[in-house]
């Protein structure tokens, strides 16, 4: 049962990324500087995080749990920086959704997460443990390799979008897609690591430090860009600008405790259907970068066969 409220939720969490992607590419469409609306996510998450540590003795009690395994080895300090992928990630959002759109963006993130998830999950860097590459996981993942692929046809020649640094504006197409790639290698590690935490302190504790190590790797990368740039001088208006953050507590919590039920590969794959399909509803109501094409639509439909392709192998590890 709980392996598929897990599938369910994984569904869920992909949909909720692909919604902060078009909240956070819009507000850095509209500051004309990604990492600027990056830092807004995750300061407006950690705000919504410290409000609920400052009104839950039993959250306090899960954060005291965590510093206890620190200091008896049972947790590495290295397990806490899990929110420096997500703000490489959510950085990436906001430098790049704009100007590929937020199909393309996804389908980049995916191909990383993929693979990476395949290496994570056979290394049990997870909470699950070592999970074998049998021939079921590894077909699911080509699978979903092909999928994005296909999802990704006619999407590489979309034009520039305003939150594109002057370095990377009129550049080759592929550094934009590759650097969602790398975000989506560092995904699949974040996403086992913030699992070992919530293991023991439970899933907001792993959310308070993924978004606490994340907000000072943004701040400090900010601070390079704010000497050359500026500090953006105008801020939209609209609130849902700022629900960024707000989403990215609620989706990585959930991810936390999915993790342990499904894995990293299986977490991966059903975010990566639930992106898509969500992806290609927004770039269709609300269109950012080039139109929906058929091959997007037949890549997102066969995310979901390599997901129950997937399933099919066993839960544990042998």
């Amino acid at each position: 049962m709980r392996r598929r409220v897990g599938l369910v939720f994984g569904g869920c969490i992909g949909a909720a990324v692909a919604g902060q992607a078009r909240i956070n590419g819009a507000l850095g469409e509209r500051l004309q500087d990604g990492v600027a609306a990056a830092v807004i996510s995750f300061g407006a998450g950690l705000v919504v995080l410290l409000i609920a540590f400052g009104a839950s003795g039993r959250l306090r009690v899960g954060l005291g749990r965590v510093r206890v395994a620190l200091r008896a080895g049972g947790l590495r300090w290295w397990q806490l920086l899990g929110g420096l992928c997500g703000a490489f990630f959510v950085a990436c959002q906001g430098l790049t959704v704009g100007a590929i759109g937020v199909t393309a963006f996804t389908v980049a993130v995916v191909a990383g997460q993929l693979v990476s998830s395949l290496v994570v999950d056979r290394f049990g860097l997870g909470p699950g443990g070592r999970t074998p590459v049998t021939g079921l996981r590894a077909g699911g993942a080509g699978l979903a390799l092909v999928a994005v692929a296909l999802a990704a046809v006619g999407r590489a020649d979309s034009g520039g979008g305003l939150a594109v640094p002057e370095a990377l504006r009129g550049g080759p197409q592929a550094l934009l897609i590759g650097l969602p790639l790398l975000a989506g290698l560092g995904v699949a590690w974040q996403q086992a690591v913030n699992g070992r935490v919530g293991a023991v302190g439970g899933p907001l504790s792993a959310t308070l430090a993924n978004f606490t190590t994340g907000l000072a790797g943004l701040l400090i990368v900010e601070t390079a860009v704010v000497t050359r740039t500026g500090w953006p001088t105008a801020f939209p208006r609209e609130p849902w600008l700022y629900l960024g953050g707000v989403v990215g507590v609620a989706f990585i919590a959930l991810a936390v405790v999915t993790v342990r039920w499904i894995g990293v590969l299986l977490l991966g794959l059903t975010t990566v259907a639930g992106q898509l399909l969500m992806s290609l509803v927004l770039d269709v109501l609300t269109p950012s970068g080039p139109g929906l094409s058929a091959t997007a639509v037949v890549g997102c439909a066969l995310t979901f066969a390599a997901v129950a392709l997937a399933a099919r192998a066993p839960a544990r590890a042998a």
